[in-house]
């Protein structure tokens, strides 16, 4: 699309429709903010997902369900008389405006990333009115991310570890205490609730090692989800294997799928 004039139009257009749809079919009108959020974090989730695979294809198509979450939200807000969809756009490009002195009023001022992200929080305090040290952490997040928000609004006030070296021997200290924890405690069996001290301990670990990943500028919860990909394809090429020598998965002893599995970690794909 080129020009203004062409994104423009098509905003309207899109405008438009979604005013219709609201208007005009049943399950659009009984629609409300809480019956539509589910789906607005679902589609956030299937552009990361289109963006981390470089799927441009897929990313084009997601980005556009995730605009109609946008507009459907700002209507809402509109039919409440409390903003609409260009407030939405005058909000946000009054914020960055904001947010950006070192672009737009005191131009190469900054010159660093961790310079700009020190200012950002600065500027929430001094300009935003926004207090406390915690402020804005939406308690909505999966929980690996709200670990890392509050990690990283607690480093903004300097409790932190100076290092990734001090991230990682907590993180070995955390493990040590839930060895310890399971120690004194049986283990739960299938479908009981855990010893409350060893869920506590494997919170502490998990935290930990949120604030390792923080550290290195990792994201959690991309990176566990990677994680589990890989797991998942790797156990259906296992299986596969087996298959492949006349043998079922489900009934393999442990070691033998063991076996598999480390063949398939090394089988291509």
């Amino acid at each position: 699309m080129g020009g203004g004039d062409g994104l423009g139009r098509a905003l309207v257009d899109l405008q438009e429709l979604i005013e219709r749809l609201r208007r005009d079919c049943p399950w659009d009108r009984a629609q409300t903010a809480a019956t539509i959020v589910p789906h607005t974090v679902e589609e956030a989730y299937e552009v990361a997902d289109a963006a981390l695979a470089a799927d441009d294809e897929k990313l084009l198509d997601e980005l556009g369900d995730l605009l109609f979450q946008t507009f459907f939200l700002a209507l809402l807000l509109q039919e409440r008389g409390a903003g609409d969809l260009a407030a939405v756009a005058r909000g946000i490009h009054d914020k960055l405006v904001r947010r950006h002195p070192h672009v737009f009023s005191s131009p190469g001022e900054l010159r660093s990333p961790g310079e700009v992200k020190a200012r950002w929080e600065t500027l929430k305090t001094d300009q935003e009115g926004r207090e406390g040290i915690f402020h804005h952490v939406p308690e909505t997040l999966p929980s690996l991310l709200y670990a890392r928000k509050v990690q990283r609004r607690a480093a903004t006030v300097g409790f932190d570890y100076p290092d990734v070296e001090g991230a990682l021997a907590d993180l070995g200290d955390e493990l040590s205490e839930l060895r310890e924890a399971l120690g004194t405690a049986p283990e739960a069996a299938a479908e009981t609730e855990p010893d409350p001290h060893v869920f506590e301990e494997v919170g502490d670990v998990l935290f930990a090692a949120v604030n390792v990943a923080r550290r290195l500028n990792v994201d959690p919860e991309l990176a566990l989800r990677g994680t589990s990909d890989r797991f998942v394809a790797r156990i259906g090429r296992a299986a596969a294997l087996a298959e492949e020598e006349g043998r079922t998965w489900t009934d393999l002893r442990l070691d033998e799928q063991d076996r598999y599995f480390d063949r398939a970690k090394g089988a291509p794909g």
